[in-house]
């Protein structure tokens, strides 16, 4: 990215950022440096009695963030699996499904000023979450909108590990299976066969 930002041509232009592109179709030739995120990394960075901190990278895709993290035994993700979009994105739209956001899991991620090189660490407040929004998709005051890019994310899951259980389709699969009280990875399998049946490949 220092690259760019320093690039006589590149680093003055308009930047148009491009994640997994799952929700972009191009209509025409763009007049903007596109910049393809394809940082890759998944880690435990932290353990504290109160939970993991998990660290990813940018264009790690969404659903094998959270497939690693159930895999790995770290519990919080779980609803959120099979979201498409890579891992940066995920806080620009602030994703949810089946009662979690990803505000609800969030710690703090890096991100680049487009117009300076420099990278900046963002917490929960700093991001303005709402409803499928973020300071990264605000253009007014404070918004940074096109002017970032976010590198690395870090999420937290808790422990104890509570599951989010509130949610028809979540209901219809516990009556189904008898199961009143799913672990993180049937939880997960769940939400995965939820979604499938739903939204086919």
């Amino acid at each position: 990215v220092r690259r760019v930002v320093d690039h006589p041509e590149y680093g003055v232009a308009k930047k148009f950022i491009l994640g997994g592109g799952s929700n972009v179709v191009f209509t025409h030739d763009l007049d903007a440096v596109v910049l393809k995120v394809e940082i890759p990394g998944r880690a435990l960075v932290d353990d504290t009695p109160g939970g993991y901190v998990l660290e990813f990278g940018a264009g790690e895709p969404w659903a094998g963030a959270v497939a690693w993290a159930v895999d790995q035994g770290y519990a919080g993700l779980e609803n959120l699996a099979l979201i498409p979009g890579s891992t940066g994105a995920a806080p620009v739209q602030n994703i949810g499904a089946y009662g979690v956001e990803l505000k609800d899991r969030f710690h703090s991620l890096d991100a680049v000023d487009l117009v300076t090189g420099r990278t900046v660490t963002l917490g929960p407040a700093d991001c303005r979450f709402g409803y499928r929004d973020s300071v990264f998709k605000q253009t007014g005051f404070g918004g940074l909108a096109g002017k970032s890019l976010i590198t690395r994310v870090r999420l937290f899951c808790p422990k104890p590990w509570q599951p989010v259980l509130g949610y028809l389709d979540i209901e219809r699969k516990m009556a189904e299976t008898g199961n009143y009280s799913p672990d993180s990875r049937t939880l997960f399998d769940w939400v995965c066969a939820i979604r499938r049946a739903k939204l086919p490949d």
